[in-house]
């Protein structure tokens, strides 16, 4: 039994030290390379008198940075990653909280930091990669280890502007690889194409499984999510067979028209996660690749990303969504109202997640952490906290759990209580639409709809009125060239909601 997720490297390099672990393509690591340099950072850290503190990796997309976040932890310490894509304002303030003592940079990437007010030491990569391990210090350090202590600390948007460190151990981590693991059936002939950007928890779903089995992960570009044929050719180039993506991802692809030109030649499990899926790109998926395992995965980051799943084994029509399906071993969901009660079968509450995968809290912010992690309300026996999660689901007649929205999705609109989300699973569903989103301006009391497709904003209102009551009709549609997204790939709601009120 792990109790730290380091005890996956120190397994599996005995067993496969030449094969590769991580690469983007141009340069990669072998899980030897990526063992050594993680043990010649944890004894940097060691002989620094850095221990049991966070420390901050600021470089780019490369394998080398995914080697540094286990270095870190090798140390006995949790890494932080940051990324030149945050607003500088947003990165001053994640150092403030955090105040760590190291920043461990790559050549770009220091110039960078050498703006930022940071009290810490700067350091590249290649400067403490080659240190001489300290065998006897790194194994007192893995010896006293407990699995309840820090693995990192990401940050999320917060409603007051100032970012929320998510804490999370070791314990939630390795809970989270185990039961992902069985639900994907991952395995040593596992090619990963990662999407996401290595300073989000939505990683997880990639390197810790390959450590465990011995897989291989593929770094892919960012540049290449801005071209759709160029993005299914570096898949068949290496054969990659396993994406773990967020449904915008997803989407990209299909809705351009891409599989008439190329086709994704190994991909034989497919799991999305973060938004709903509009069941017209995905039965595109589906038609190119019938035979591919296809899994919906939910949870925030402070249920360890992911929680709960579902694979999908029928048919949709175009209204419907894919259910969220059932909670990870170990976890539990409990749809709450506001008085904290348990809800009717096949009522509406808040998802709330009990279990290991409820993260440790908000790092240096009691106040938020108490308002999010809550004495479950069930019982007053003994301390266990939950987390609210500020979605609406419900239990289907099948027994499955379903995403219905966020909280702040739901909106009243001429005395009407509207769910912002079954605007966007409407239009989704017409032709000629390839991405919608809905956002409600209360400044002027109007719902917003922005789309990017080759149907005309007048022509899509006529449709809305044969398929929406009349006050769930948008006020303003507004045709886009691309909808923006966050850095992780999600759609930018904040970014949508700033330009509806500009108007």
């Amino acid at each position: 039994m792990q109790t730290n997720v380091i005890d996956y490297l120190n397994e599996i390099v005995h067993k496969v030290p030449e094969k590769l672990a991580f690469s983007n393509g141009e340069e990669g690591l072998s899980f030897r390379e990526v063992y050594e340099q993680s043990r010649s950072i944890g004894t940097y850290l060691h002989n620094s008198g850095i221990y049991k503190e966070p420390v901050v990796v600021f470089m780019n997309k490369h394998p080398k940075t995914i080697t540094a976040f286990l270095g870190i932890i090798t140390g006995g310490n949790y890494y932080v990653p940051i990324d030149s894509e945050m607003p500088e304002v947003r990165i001053g303030l994640i150092l403030e909280n955090i105040k760590s003592k190291l920043m461990i940079c790559d050549e770009e990437t220091i110039e960078i930091a050498k703006k930022f007010k940071f009290d810490g030491k700067l350091v590249t990569y290649d400067e403490i990669s080659n240190e001489k391990a300290d065998d006897g210090a790194l194994q007192e350090i893995h010896d006293n280890a407990l699995d309840i202590e820090p693995i990192y600390i990401v940050f999320t948007s917060g409603s007051t502007g100032i970012p929320k460190g998510v804490v999370v151990c070791h314990r939630s981590v390795i809970d989270f690889i185990e039961n992902l693991s069985d639900v994907l059936e991952f395995n040593e002939n596992t090619v990963f194409g990662n999407q996401a950007p290595l300073y989000v928890d939505a990683i997880l779903k990639e390197v810790y499984p390959t450590l465990k089995f011995g897989a291989t992960t593929y770094l892919i570009p960012k540049e290449y999510f801005m071209f759709p044929i160029k993005l299914v050719e570096f898949i068949n180039e290496y054969k990659i067979n396993t994406l773990c993506w967020v449904v915008s991802a997803f989407t990209m692809i299909s809705a351009f028209g891409t599989f008439k030109t190329v086709v994704p030649k190994f991909v034989h499990t497919i799991a999305f996660v973060s938004e709903v899926f509009p069941i017209k790109q995905f039965n595109r998926w589906k038609e190119v690749l019938p035979n591919a395992k296809y899994v919906n995965l939910y949870g925030p980051t402070e249920g360890t990303g992911v929680c709960c799943y579902y694979e999908v084994d029928r048919e949709f029509s175009l209204e419907e969504r894919i259910p969220v399906g059932k909670p990870f071993k170990n976890t539990q969901i409990l749809l709450l109202d506001e008085e904290g009660k348990q809800v009717p079968k096949g009522a509406e509450g808040e998802i709330c997640i009990r279990g290991t995968s409820v993260v440790l809290g908000y790092y240096n912010d009691a106040e938020k952490t108490a308002n999010s992690f809550v004495q479950n309300p069930l019982h007053s026996f003994y301390p266990e906290a939950i987390y609210k999660t500020g979605d609406i689901g419900r239990y289907n007649e099948r027994g499955e759990l379903e995403f219905v929205s966020r909280k702040d999705y739901q909106i009243k609109h001429m005395g009407q209580r509207i769910e912002l989300g079954e605007i966007e699973v409407n239009v989704n569903m017409l032709d000629g639409i390839k991405q919608a989103a809905c956002v409600y301006d209360d400044k002027k009391n109007k719902i917003v709809l922005y789309y990017v497709g080759t149907v005309e904003s007048g022509d899509l209102a006529v449709s809305l009125k044969a398929s929406l009551p009349r006050y769930m009709i948008p006020n303003n549609i507004i045709k886009l060239e691309q909808i923006p997204m966050t850095s992780n790939g999600k759609i930018d709601r904040v970014t949508l909601k700033n330009m509806a009120q500009k108007k």
